[in-house]
């Protein structure tokens, strides 16, 4: 009895370190759908006080529960972004990787 009730022990803890949470699995909840769209080209436009949107543009790289992270197409930078002040995001589909003499 005692044996049954250390390996159901361990099976949950081992079940908790390995399941994500919801909101990484769940296309309800942004974190999840945009790690859905990694490693494509994203313009992201954020809301910085009341009427500021300024945007960037870059490949998302990673999404975490209140940030991602932009690769700039210019400089190879990686750029961290409040995921909680994101307005809007395009989503490139297709996009063709510039030259090194590419110029905005």
């Amino acid at each position: 009895m005692e044996t049954n009730q250390q390996e159901n022990r361990e099976i949950t803890k081992e079940t908790r370190q390995t399941t994500e949470p919801e909101v990484f699995t769940n296309n309800m909840y942004t974190p999840a759908f945009l790690r859905s769209q990694i490693g494509k080209l994203v313009r992201v436009e954020f809301l910085i006080g009341t009427n500021n949107i300024p945007d960037r543009i870059g490949i998302l790289e990673d999404v975490g529960i209140s940030y991602i992270l932009l690769r700039s197409i210019e400089s190879g930078n990686i750029l961290y972004c409040d995921i909680y002040s994101i307005k809007f995001v395009a989503i490139s589909e297709y996009f063709k990787v510039p030259d090194k003499d590419f110029q905005i």
